[in-house]
């Protein structure tokens, strides 16, 4: 084992912008810490460097459609601000890493092997930047709406599973334009707060208007689907096992596919590969059941020095009927699991 990963447990119940407050004071120092290596370490990872005050306009537009289509989440973007002392638009950014990095920028290789079955929704979290240092739990919700949310760096969602026995996993995917929106993050986080099963997830999800491509894979105690998004339009499958990577599933979403075809060829493994350990593993297996599949390349993509490449950062294991959270940060190989219950 390596030494162990820090992982901020952040509690943030209450209103939408108390809920924000707290979560910024919670993380201060690390949030002004991030945006100020290269912005976010977005100058790490893009070919030209970027700033605030030159991302201002594409800011400005994505928050104005947050706040027309999840007015609570744009509350809380402004509490995030005022709790770690950040401008808005630098509160703002921390929500947009990915739109603002594009696909036509960086040649993405894809990120993140998910599979769900009912009760359970499990993947890994491949990303680049190498935010392993920057992963935090969120515990947000007010009243009997409760939420277990993983973070990084000041987002307010990326995955988790709430109190109603809902989880949310996601998986990149690229095609169409991206443009302003909600971001798949914040779409995930408000499905989390107003969903309470698959199929009330699916009708919240086509009501957003995303700002990129994205595919969600949701499961409850009965069912599971994956929902694949180009801009407004839509494709469903739902059945008993989801399991997605990085290149579209849909026949005609295929042939929109902006994946390049080295990770093209990356997604097709490890989505067999989940496919095979998936059907091996007993209908009430352990999360570190789980746990042990994900760290199997390649499943689990390692890390080769470069900040620029995608690597996995975390695993994750949601179980629905405890509403729990396990999480191995970093190399799921190299680190121990960690708990978190509603």
């Amino acid at each position: 084992m390596t030494t162990p990963l820090p992982v901020a447990h952040v509690i943030a119940h209450g209103e939408p912008y108390a809920a924000g407050f707290a979560h910024g004071a919670a993380l201060k120092e690390q949030l002004r810490d991030f945006l100020d290596d290269g912005v976010a370490r977005l100058n790490h990872l893009l070919p030209t460097a970027v700033s605030v005050a030159g991302l201002s306009g594409t800011l400005a537009a994505h928050r104005a459609e947050i706040a027309r289509a999840t007015p609570h989440l744009a509350d809380e973007i402004t509490g995030l601000a005022a709790g770690a002392g950040l401008t808005l638009d630098e509160a703002t950014l921390l929500q947009l890493r990915r739109e603002i990095m594009g696909y036509q920028r960086i040649p993405a290789r894809g990120d993140c092997t998910t599979y769900a079955r009912p009760g359970v929704l499990a993947q890994t979290v491949d990303l680049n930047g190498n935010l392993d240092d920057r992963i935090a739990v969120l515990e947000v919700g007010h009243g009997d709406r409760r939420a277990l949310v993983l973070s990084f760096a000041g987002l307010l969602g990326y995955l988790g599973v709430n109190s109603h026995g809902l989880a949310v996993g996601l998986n990149l995917v690229l095609g169409g334009r991206w443009g302003p929106g909600v971001p798949p993050y914040l779409a995930i986080r408000h499905l989390l707060d107003t969903a309470t099963s698959v199929e009330s997830a699916i009708a919240v999800l086509r009501a957003l208007p995303l700002a990129s491509s994205r595919t969600l894979v949701l499961a409850d105690a009965a069912t599971t689907a994956w929902v694949e998004v180009i801009g407004d339009a839509y494709r469903v499958t739902t059945g008993r096992e989801s399991v997605h990577t990085n290149h579209f599933l849909a026949p005609d979403f295929a042939t929109r596919d902006e994946l390049n075809v080295f990770a093209r060829n990356s997604s097709l493994r490890r989505l067999q590969a989940a496919e095979t350990g998936l059907r091996a593993l007993p209908a009430n297996a352990h999360p570190e059941e789980h746990f042990a599949l994900l760290s199997q390349p390649p499943i689990c993509v390692g890390d080769d020095g470069d900040i620029r490449r995608e690597r996995t950062v975390c695993a994750v294991v949601l179980d629905t009927k405890n509403r729990a959270l396990f999480l191995r940060p970093g190399d799921p190989r190299l680190s121990r699991t960690r708990s978190f219950a509603l």
